[in-house]
């Protein structure tokens, strides 16, 4: 799905946006990117979407290298990549509705279809009744779920979030963390970048730390199943009760020192 060789991205200045990364992640997984501010988290996440192009080293998407990707394609791209912005990127001057539309007007989608697309994505993640509002009427949340549900119009198989929850209080992050796992429990494959270890920690997700550039740690573990969960779980149980039980012979020893 999303595959990183040995990538550096160095700007002008000559400082590393990061250095000799490497990282896979495979369809449907849920990854948390996380590091102090200036580790490269959103440099890895522009790398993605093409928005600059590396230094040195391989980037693949659904194994099209996107390094060598011309120009005409790029559009292509970003259709199989929703990205939910740090700053949101949302127009002023335009309802929630009509920033929604957007993309979908742009990529030549009729009317009347991008209109309950629109509609469809905006009830997905709960703001219909604010259609037609403006961004300034809109609370911190709500613009979030604004800001994702235009990251969803074309149905993307990867959606990037740039700190979805960074302004927001605890009751509305947990909110739009929920829509995130929906999205991934839908077959979407999900890289938040998050400051918020809070989440991290309780979602007990796949986390890839960078620190100056460089993957520090990566928690990567196999996914089990629910059914192998399960399973897992009764054979902890049973063995446990087995433990707890004294053999026959011992017991009847037992009571018989007891009675003398």
């Amino acid at each position: 799905m999303i595959q990183l060789v040995e990538v550096t991205k160095t700007f002008g200045t000559g400082s590393s946006g990061i250095e000799n990364v490497s990282l896979s992640i495979d369809r449907g997984e849920f990854v948390f990117l996380v590091g102090p501010s200036g580790s490269g988290k959103t440099t890895l996440l522009r790398l993605l979407i093409r928005d600059m192009v590396p230094t040195k080293g391989l980037i693949s998407v659904n194994n099209v290298n996107i390094g060598n990707l011309p120009s005409d394609k790029i559009p292509h791209l970003r259709k199989q990549i929703g990205v939910v912005f740090q700053d949101l990127k949302m127009l002023t001057d335009r309802t929630i509705f009509e920033n929604i539309l957007l993309p979908l007007e742009m990529a030549g989608i009729s009317d009347n279809e991008a209109k309950k697309k629109a509609e469809d994505i905006m009830s997905q993640v709960g703001i219909l009744d604010h259609a037609h509002k403006f961004p300034v009427q809109l609370s911190g949340g709500e613009l979030q779920r604004a800001a994702i549900a235009r990251a969803l119009v074309f149905s993307p198989d990867i959606l990037l979030a740039d700190e979805p929850t960074g302004n927001l209080d605890n009751t509305t992050s947990w909110e739009i963390i929920k829509i995130l796992q929906d999205i991934n429990k839908a077959g979407t494959t999900v890289l938040m970048a998050t400051h918020n270890m809070d989440v991290v920690v309780s979602l007990n997700k796949r986390t890839v730390t960078l620190e100056k550039g460089k993957i520090a740690q990566d928690t990567k573990k196999p996914v089990k199943s629910e059914k192998e969960e399960k399973e897992g779980k009764e054979h902890s149980e049973k063995k446990h009760h087995e433990e707890k039980k004294e053999p026959e012979g011992e017991a009847e020893v037992k009571k018989e020192d007891e009675s003398k």
